[in-house]
Formats: structure tokens, sequence, C-alpha cells
């Protein structure tokens, strides 16, 4: 493959690898995103976007502000950046166009926040989701990655809720629980904090929310830490992992029987075919039941939690 025009943009390059690993082209990520790019952009649209980018020869790279060359049709929004203190430009997927545009700076990955960038400027919106991050303890099979995720099921079911799950594209999974507008950031926080420590309590021989790495004990995370301005990679994005895997919506009967590493830019597509399995696996926006955020509300938040035990620890380390 040469140069290529679609949408009216020029493809170059289309027959270089794409990263080490992946088993695949530029082009081939460039045909995956024209493929899904319709279904992908209901995920995107509305929200900042963060991508990650790799270039021939070089370490994969985070990239939140827009560069310079970028075209004014790009839609973006401008916000504070407390860690960087300093604006930052993101862009707002709204078409695939622009998804196209990104795949063709050697964009793979598509990390977007659980917020609209309207209500993001001063965090006054609300979360469209929960989401359960299911990570696996190193060198475990994908079986216990299932076991979690049914735990977490089995706790949302206890309190009327629901949620559909994808692969993350990488070892674990990603359940997202649709909630109703208006509610409070705290709030969400707060129910995914207690949601995860009710599916621990089911099974605390198979799950953890320890979020220090030592303390978990070969036992699977379950991650609630992705609220507030957080960022998850959006469903169908392709992940830079070997064979350039894909975060993948799977049904929940299918989920025991399925391969992660099956759904990748070269076969998602024909997998897919017209159907969009996200949407139609996503429930209604439910409200979050009360005594759940009260429990949330009475769990430390693990990120503070964790720096405060790692201080103590590391004082206990000089003492000694």
């Amino acid at each position: 493959m040469g140069d290529d025009v679609r949408a009216g943009l020029k493809f170059s390059s289309l027959d270089s690898p794409l990263f080490d690993g992946a088993e695949a082209t530029k082009g081939d990520l460039i045909d995956y995103l024209e493929a899904i790019g319709e279904r992908m952009v209901l995920s995107l649209r509305e929200r900042p976007l963060s991508v990650v980018r790799v270039r021939p020869g070089q370490e994969p790279f985070m990239q939140k502000n827009l560069p310079k060359y970028t075209p004014e049709w790009v839609q973006r929004v401008t916000l504070w950046a407390g860690s960087s203190k300093r604006e930052v430009s993101y862009a707002v997927c709204d078409d695939v166009r622009t998804l196209l545009w990104f795949g063709n700076q050697r964009a793979v990955e598509y990390h977007v926040t659980l917020l609209y960038a309207e209500g993001l400027a001063d965090y006054s919106g609300s979360p469209t989701h929960l989401v359960l991050d299911i990570d696996p303890a190193p060198d475990q099979p994908f079986a216990q990655v299932v076991g979690a995720a049914q735990l977490i099921r089995e706790a949302l079911s206890a309190d009327g809720l629901a949620g559909a799950v994808k692969t993350s594209g990488s070892k674990g999974v990603h359940i997202f629980v649709p909630v109703v507008p208006g509610v409070d950031l705290e709030d969400a926080a707060a129910a995914t904090r207690a949601i995860a420590a009710r599916a621990e309590r089911l099974d605390p021989r198979l799950a953890t929310t320890a979020f220090i790495r030592e303390d978990r004990g070969g036992k699977v995370f379950l991650d609630s830490t992705r609220a507030g301005g957080a960022t998850v990679v959006s469903v169908y994005s392709p992940r830079i992992r070997p064979g350039a895997t894909v975060s993948f919506p799977v049904g929940w009967a299918d989920l025991p029987n399925i391969d992660p590493h099956d759904f990748t830019i070269r076969t998602a597509a024909k997998i897919l075919g017209d159907r969009d399995p996200w949407a139609e696996a996503m429930p209604e926006p439910q409200s979050l039941p009360a005594d759940l955020i009260a429990e949330g509300h009475t769990i430390p938040v693990a990120r503070v939690q964790a720096m405060h035990e790692g201080k103590r620890r590391a004082r206990a380390r000089r003492d000694n």
C-alpha cells in the first residue's frame, strides 16, 4: 500500500509496521478505524480525548494537548490541568473524520473521561457511568478475571443494578454501569468503591480492593478509582499490546468462553459485522441506591489511602 485518500484526508506510509509486536501495519489501523468508526465515535463524542501514539523507533507516548498542526476543523475544548498547572487543548472526537486523522498520526489508543467536556471545566457535570476495572494478578489465567467480574455483577444485581462488560484490550475487563444524569461526583465515586467492596466480600479469596500491589496476594484487583476526571479506554479502541488487541464488548453469557487476544484490529470488524453489541448490551441509566452511596462514603479513597500507607511504610523502614 502507498498513499491513500479517504474522507478527504491523505494517508501515508500505510504499509509501515504499526509497532513492534503488533503483527499489523498502519494501514490495518486505518482500515479498522474506518470500519468501526461510527460505532466508536458514539463513545468518544462530547468527551475530552487523550490518545496514545507510537512513532517508528520511539516509545509510545500519551498525547492530551493537541499539536499546533491540528486542522482547524477538529473540535476541541480547553481545560485547566491541575497536575501540570497549565491549560490543555483536548480534542473532542465527534466524527469519523477526526478519528481517521488521529489514526494517520499513529494514534492507537483512545481514552476518554466519564464526564462530558462541558461539565469538566469546573467539575459541575455528572458521570454518565460508573466503571469497575478488573485487573488480574500476574501470570494468572483469564478465568480469574471472569470469576471476579461475576462477583461485581452479583453485587450490582443485589442492589437492582446492571452493567455491560468489555475486554480492556489488555489482560482484564471493564464493567460499565450507566447512571441517571445529575449524580454527584463524590457520590458516584463512593458508590463505585462500595460496589467493589461488596464484591470483595462475596469471595475474599479471589478478589481484593487493595490498591498497593504487594498487598494483593495473587488475587484479582477490583479497581474502583475510575471516577471524577479519570479516563478509561474507549470501547473498540485498539491497544498497544502484542497482536494489536482491541477493547471489545462481550455478553455476560459469553465471557467465560472468550480469549481477549482474539479481538484485534484485523479480526474485530469482521466479528462485529453490522452490529454494535456495546449499544445493545448497555442497560438504561439507573439511579444509585442510597445505602450504596452511604457505604461508599465510609470507605477511604484508595489512592489517598495508598499514599498515606506508603509514607507510613517508608518511615518504618527508615526507623528500622
